[in-house]
């Protein structure tokens, strides 16, 4: 083991043997500050995003966009990689919806980060640090050319339940006609029930629903008054068309009024994501969220639904609320998002969190970001605090894969992983940076850590899904690694389901 001091933060470089280890490498914590919950005055509002909205697809009625898939850098050029970090799952969940429906999802609809985010990495949580870099890697087992995958991940620290923030939760429910097919309305109302068991006598909850127009179903509470919470509940019925910003503005109202300091105050949009009436341009909702962020309210968004689908606006809207964009297909994924994730999901530790990821040009001939098409930034945008990155959550988990070129012979650094964000309690920008280097990665992809398998495995999964021209593999041979990954990780329900999806892709395909 390697130690080094660095001001503010501690960096250690552990080898990777070559038989499979419970938890990768550790690159990089910085000690974390006490717990504090006042929260400062609003500050100013943050400058404008980096991204606006682009022109949409229209797949079969629903509503996606194509980012691209990221090129081959030659380091001699660019050795530096940046981006904002995401924590989402959205994207994994609606391909698996149309796998479980019998067709393999459009290409648009496939973000790769968002599959590989959907499931836990093996990073352990850090005790006394706001976050641990992990990073590890191994030769590509898809491509005899002398690449290797990289995994680099972020790992934030969890909290415990009781002592969590109190949640001031506005729900924004979409109750417009469409919301009557499949049963969308009705798997909303479930998942709320769920949440609303989770609740006590910290919180506050509104509801407020919409279609042609907006109406109070709920005042705020207090979360222990479940009979009542869950009376409003039930009253919900669909009808009418989808006036999202009247939806929105009336809980933003609601959500200002029972602004809590220290609290995670937060809007919950649950919606099949069609904005029909009222306004309905992207860019002046996107602008409409950005305002009331400032004030300190967070936007959190819950997609439902096939068919006239808006995963656009679902997702764009979230990024500019400072929240997460998760989609919903079945109560079991409900239960994941509002019971077993509540505190990851409603309570943010960093904001703007960035990463740069600085390769070595004498041993990294050239490499390929897999996903984050949407979260690329200019690499002068790393320390610019004006702009916007990803927020984590208490527990979160981030991860990114390179595929990379190393030079003939190459020894030592291989790259050098920068994190940037601002402490949610203290505002405070904070920066940890670790290396990895040649002597840290696995001897082969057999002997490499189960869950670096996987995260290699489903963004093989995802590049095929989106016929990106960088994989040289196919659905069936990525269904036999999956089942590998499978007998490796007898214990994690995600990963069996992905084994199972990954042969009923393939399946499809033929």
């Amino acid at each position: 083991m390697k130690t080094r001091i660095l001001v503010y933060c501690l960096i250690f470089v552990v080898a990777a043997s070559a038989c499979a280890q419970a938890t990768p490498p550790a690159i990089a914590q910085e000690p974390r500050p006490a717990t504090q919950y006042e929260l400062p005055a609003p500050a100013a509002p943050p400058a404008p995003s980096l991204q606006r909205a682009q022109p949409t697809t229209s797949v079969a009625g629903n509503t996606y966009q194509d980012y691209g898939v990221n090129p081959r850098t030659d380091t001699r050029f660019d050795n530096l990689s940046t981006f904002a970090l995401d924590v989402d799952s959205a994207s994994y969940a609606v391909a698996r919806r149309y796998i479980r429906d019998g067709s393999l999802p459009p290409i648009e609809a496939v973000r790769v980060e968002e599959f590989i985010n959907a499931f836990d990495q093996g990073y352990a949580a850090p005790n006394s640090a706001a976050f641990t870099i992990y990073a590890d890697g191994a030769p590509n087992p898809f491509w005899v050319d002398g690449s290797y995958y990289l995994r680099f991940g972020v790992q934030s620290y969890r909290l415990p339940e009781e002592l969590r923030k109190p949640l001031v939760l506005t729900f924004v429910i979409d109750t417009s006609g469409s919301m009557k097919e499949q049963n969308r309305l009705e798997l909303v109302k479930d998942s709320l029930r769920l949440l609303v068991e989770r609740l006590d006598w910290r919180d506050s909850i509104a509801v407020i629903a919409y279609n042609t127009n907006a109406q109070v179903i709920l005042e705020p509470i207090s979360g222990e008054q479940q009979r009542q919470i869950l009376g409003a509940i039930e009253r919900l019925t669909p009808a009418g068309s989808t006036n999202a910003e009247a939806g929105l503005r009336l809980g933003y109202r609601y959500a200002l009024s029972a602004y809590q300091p220290g609290a995670s105050n937060r809007v919950i949009l649950c919606s099949d994501g069609v904005a029909n009436t009222g306004e309905t341009d992207v860019n002046n909702l996107l602008d409409m969220v950005s305002v009331y962020v400032a004030e300190g309210v967070d936007l959190t968004t819950i997609g439902v639904g096939m068919g006239n689908f808006n995963d656009v606006l679902l997702e764009q809207l979230a990024d500019r609320g400072n929240g997460n964009y998760d989609y919903i297909d079945t109560l079991e994924e409900a239960r994941s998002l509002f019971v077993d994730r509540l505190t990851s999901t409603l309570q943010v530790v960093a904001y703007d969190a960035k990463v740069q990821v600085d390769f070595n040009p004498d041993t990294v001939l050239e490499y390929r970001q897999v996903g984050y098409e949407n979260r690329s930034l200019s690499d002068q945008a790393f320390r610019d605090d004006r702009v916007d990155g990803g927020e984590i959550g208490a527990g979160h988990t981030a991860t990114a894969l390179y595929e990379v070129k190393l030079a003939p012979g190459a020894e030592g650094r291989i790259a050098t992983v920068q994190l940037r964000w601002q402490d949610a309690e203290t505002r405070a920008v904070r920066e940890i940076n670790g290396n990895l280097n040649t002597w840290d990665l696995y001897p082969s992809f057999q002997a490499s850590d189960p869950h670096y398998q996987l995260s290699v495995s489903v963004a093989a999964y995802g590049e095929v899904l989106r016929a990106s021209p960088n994989i040289h593999t196919s659905l069936n041979e990525i269904s036999r690694m999956a089942q590998q990954v499978a007998r490796s990780l007898p214990g994690d329900f995600e990963v069996q389901e992905f084994a199972a999806l990954t042969r009923q892709a393939a399946l499809i395909a033929r």
